[in-house]
């Protein structure tokens, strides 16, 4: 990018757990999973653009940091170096446009960090072979925003099985008050698993091969619905109003219902939308979609 060119903008669209099945914990600390992912319109905008100076970031929502810890700043980093480039990212400013919630179980940081590689890929002149090896440094759900739609995560949820796109839906997330962190939800579960471990005299390692999951399709939403009981209370009530399916994203704290119809989810958002939550009506991505909206 040279200096006085016009802003290069990508979008990072936002994921949900269609599923998530949590086993033991692996040698390198992760937990192994099992989950679907699926690709959803609500995005996040990076605007890159030439500045001289030091490399920076700016964002509209205070809740995401802004220094070297935000995956942007990682993954401009990661592309900096394997270009082979000296010192730290420069002459470069990136304007991060928040919609995806933060610490809501809907991959809004790995997404930024997904653009951002790239974006600074092509702006570096990086070879996109690089890709999925830089976005699995980042973090384990990185590299599935790499290419989107409805996709099998197996081992840390980075060893990735495209999966044939289902029919589109729409989407209500409810977003309630507070947020989760990931470590949190999985030492949740952790804890939980142990204590029915000594109540029932039973090993570990038969009680993680046998954790029921009931219909609910994410073995975190019991453990965190524990600690937060309007998680169970937000499911409920969007099965009541109809939704197909209604499930915990993630390590939460977002709720999801999927329905066949706008109206029937923007009824059920409105009805949804009191003591403080958010509710977003959104529609799932296919992997197509994806593509072409991402600018892959």
């Amino acid at each position: 990018m040279e200096f006085g060119i016009r802003t290069t903008r990508v979008r990072a669209f936002a994921k949900i757990n269609l599923s998530l099945r949590v086993f033991a914990v692996r040698p390198d600390g992760y937990h192994e999973l099992r989950t679907v992912f699926q690709s959803i319109a609500l995005h996040d905008t990076l605007h890159v653009r030439a500045a001289r100076g030091a490399f920076a970031i700016t964002c509209n929502d205070p809740a995401c940091p802004i220094d070297s810890s935000n995956f942007v700043s990682r993954a401009a980093h990661a592309v900096w170096k394997a270009a082979g480039r000296r010192g730290s990212p420069r002459d470069v400013v990136v304007r991060l446009q928040k919609r995806i919630p933060v610490a809501a179980g809907l991959g809004g940081g790995s997404s930024d960090a997904a653009a951002a590689l790239r974006a600074f890929t092509r702006l570096w002149k990086l070879d996109r072979s690089r890709l999925p090896a830089l976005a699995a440094s980042l973090g384990a759900d990185v590299p599935f925003f790499l290419a989107g739609g409805t996709a099998l995560g197996v081992e840390r949820g980075d060893l990735l099985f495209q999966l044939v796109d289902r029919p589109a839906r729409w989407v209500t997330l409810v977003i309630p008050r507070f947020g989760v962190r990931t470590p949190d939800a999985y030492a949740w579960l952790d804890r939980d698993r142990a204590a029915v471990n000594v109540s029932h005299r039973i090993t570990r390692s038969r009680q993680q091969k046998a954790w029921p999951t009931g219909d609910c399709g994410n073995d975190l939403q019991p453990s965190v619905a524990r600690r937060h009981p309007e998680i169970a209370r937000i499911v409920a009530a969007l099965r009541r109003a109809g939704a197909g399916h209604a499930l915990m994203s993630g390590s939460g704290s977002a709720v999801f219902g999927l329905f066949e119809r706008r109206s029937d989810a923007a009824r059920a958002a409105d009805v949804l939308a009191t003591d403080g939550r958010r509710c977003i009506v959104t529609r799932t991505l296919d992997r197509h979609a994806f593509a072409r909206l991402a600018g892959n």
